[in-house]
């Protein structure tokens, strides 16, 4: 399913590597703070609402994002 949701992102060398989802943008920065002391000047995190395309675990009622959908893709 695709949903507008608050994702942390991480560029290496400026591509999107991994993402993550996150409740709320509080819980998004503060993972953003504690990442960014543990990772080296070629990473960079970003926070923010996404239109991802994600699942949800039907075992524990986590979601996950699968991928995030590009702004020129429709």
């Amino acid at each position: 399913m695709t949903k507008l949701v608050i994702a942390l992102c991480m560029f290496l060398n400026g591509e999107l590597m991994e993402h993550a989802y996150r409740e709320n943008i509080s819980d998004c920065l503060k993972s953003k703070r504690i990442a960014e002391r543990n990772t080296g000047d070629n990473v960079r995190w970003m926070c923010g609402e996404v239109e991802a395309i994600v699942e949800e675990d039907w075992n524990s009622g986590s979601i996950r994002i699968i991928d995030i959908k590009q702004k020129d893709e429709q």
